[in-house]
C-alpha cells in the first residue's frame, strides 16, 4: 500500500479575521530574478479554515493543505507560532 503525499505546509501572518472560523493569511515568498539576480519579494493570500477562532490580525501562523472545506479554503489552521503584540 503506497504511503500518500506530504501535505504542504506554510507560514505566514493573518491579515483578516473577520469571517466565522475563517482567517485569511498572507505568506511571504522570495525568489532571485532569473536574468538581473536580484531578489523579488512576491506574496500569497490563503483563506484558511480555523476552528476554534483562535488566530488574530498580526499572528503568525503555521497553515497546513488539507481537503476543500469551501469554495475558497483549501488550507487549515495548524498552530500559532507567535501572537501579535
Amino acid at each position: 500500500m503506497e504511503e500518500r503525499a506530504r501535505r504542504k505546509l506554510r507560514v505566514g501572518v493573518v491579515v483578516s479575521d473577520a469571517r466565522d472560523k475563517t482567517v485569511t493569511v498572507e505568506v511571504p515568498t522570495s525568489s532571485k530574478h532569473p536574468r538581473y539576480d536580484k531578489i523579488v519579494r512576491r506574496s500569497s493570500k490563503f483563506h484558511a479554515h480555523d476552528e476554534n477562532n483562535d488566530a488574530n490580525v498580526g499572528d503568525t501562523v503555521r497553515i497546513m493543505e488539507t481537503k476543500p472545506i469551501s469554495k475558497q479554503k483549501r488550507w487549515r489552521v495548524v498552530e500559532i507560532v507567535e501572537r501579535a503584540r
